[in-house]
């Protein structure tokens, strides 16, 4: 039986029209009731839109956010986060001011962006939070991760460029086809490492883990977790890893995929 169920949101739990499809509620509860745990395993950080999903998946379950830099028991709040170093923060700050590209500080609770652009906007409204642009460095409590916002033009360019001590990792969402977005976290923090973690606490082996992704930011967690399963909306690489392959998000991909956990 698989045990823990962890399901990435942007092309997996949530769709192209931004919304979750009402079937795949009933599948979560089927998981739910045969006693298998769910984890949100996202990019996304651990408020607005994302915690809510959180919530709906399991309320009483832990969560991997910000591409493994938080890692949240919703009951409690308690969290097991990592944060940036100071100086980091600032030489990216200083880059964004002298680009002029979208830059995004997130701590465990909230998030700061100073752009005023259209697709800065844009992704306040998928995460699901008021926009309001404000200075970089207002952001309180400890810095777990920062986001390039970019055309796919500029992606490139920015992940060769100099961001020491720090990993870049690159993902799309099928609600802004138009945007790649660049997470940055400390090295040796991903989801991979964050899903060890929820399954530490919970006793499970890696074994008896599934992952249901379909972004090159779920690669780790498919090369550790026993069942990898790729939407049929994924990047090839994701495609490669998988032993298992289901429908594109929009067509049910992961209500096969809830279904597939009770047959193994």
């Amino acid at each position: 039986m698989i045990e823990l169920i962890c399901v990435d949101v942007d092309g997996t739990l949530v769709g192209s029209s931004g919304d979750v499809l009402p079937a795949v509620w009933e599948a979560v509860e089927r998981a739910r009731d045969r006693g298998a745990r769910l984890a949100i395993c996202s990019g996304r950080p651990a408020f607005g839109l994302a915690r809510e999903l959180a919530a709906r998946l399991d309320p009483e379950g832990w969560h991997v956010f910000q591409n493994g830099a938080s890692v949240v028991h919703l009951p409690s709040g308690d969290t097991r986060s990592t944060t940036l170093p100071r100086e980091a923060v600032e030489r990216l700050v200083a880059r964004a001011r002298e680009t002029g590209r979208a830059l995004e500080l997130y701590s465990d609770t909230d998030y700061t962006v100073e752009s005023t652009g259209e697709r800065a906007m844009r992704h306040a409204g998928l995460l699901g939070v008021p926009f309001r642009p404000r200075d970089l460095l207002s952001l309180e409590g400890g810095v777990v991760r920062a986001q390039w916002l970019l055309s796919h033009a500029e992606e490139a360019a920015v992940l060769v460029e100099p961001h020491e001590g720090l990993t870049l990792s690159p993902s799309t969402s099928p609600v802004m086809p138009d945007t790649a977005f660049i997470s940055i976290t400390v090295p040796g923090l991903d989801k991979a490492t964050a899903v060890h973690a929820v399954a530490a606490e919970y006793g499970i082996a890696l074994e008896r883990v599934m992952m249901v992704g379909d972004g090159a930011n779920d690669a780790g967690v498919m090369r550790v977790v026993g069942v990898p399963v790729a939407m049929g909306n994924s990047e090839p690489e994701i495609l490669a890893l998988s032993r298992h392959h289901v429908s594109h998000v929009d067509r049910g991909g992961l209500i096969e995929a809830l279904d597939l956990a009770a047959r193994l």
